[in-house]
């Protein structure tokens, strides 16, 4: 019988291949990492929630609509509020349409001089003007955002992430 020879060829074979192993598990685990990590993103492209709108005074008393921030902005004197112009069905731009004459209402104790109505174009779902769904597959009321000043250049700035109540009102100086 032959003895397995342990000399140097025997153990440089198996040192080889012990590296070449090793080199490829690191290859593969590198690569699995890099594929993993590429799923996540280093940047978020959501739109920022907080918007400036302007200063008060480029707004005229009644309805301004923004289109970027699909948003209906309303002033009366010194009083601002804000509404969403996305229907709460399936997320189509409501249209405002002027009412023949303007209302007093009561939105959740407040009164509320409304100008417009809702109409979303897409499936019909109306809203009264302070955005209280009235008819058609509209699930909800058109949300309320919350408005403030900017303390460094007196802009109006909205938080489209920070629903309100419907008595919300903003009364600048």
């Amino acid at each position: 019988m032959k003895e397995k020879d342990e000399g140097p060829a025997g153990g440089r074979r198996d040192f080889l291949m012990k590296a070449g192993l090793g080199a490829g598990i690191t290859g593969i685990g590198i690569q699995a990492t890099a594929s993993l990590r590429s799923l996540v993103p280093n940047v978020s492209y959501d739109a920022p929630t907080t918007v400036k709108l302007g200063l008060p005074a480029d707004f005229p008393d009644g309805l301004k609509f923004l289109p970027d921030e699909r948003l209906f902005v309303f002033r009366e004197g010194k009083t601002f509020h804000a509404i969403s112009a996305v229907c709460t069905h399936l997320g189509c731009t409501v249209r405002a349409e002027a009412l023949p004459q303007p209302q007093t209402v009561q939105t959740e104790g407040a009164p509320l001089r409304v100008t417009h109505r809702y109409l979303c174009p897409c499936h019909g779902s109306n809203y009264a003007g302070d955005g209280t769904n009235v008819d058609g597959p509209a699930p909800r009321p058109l949300a309320w955002f919350h408005l403030s000043v900017s303390v460094d250049d007196g802009q109006l700035v909205v938080d489209l992430a920070r629903e309100v109540a419907r008595d919300f009102r903003l009364t600048v100086a």
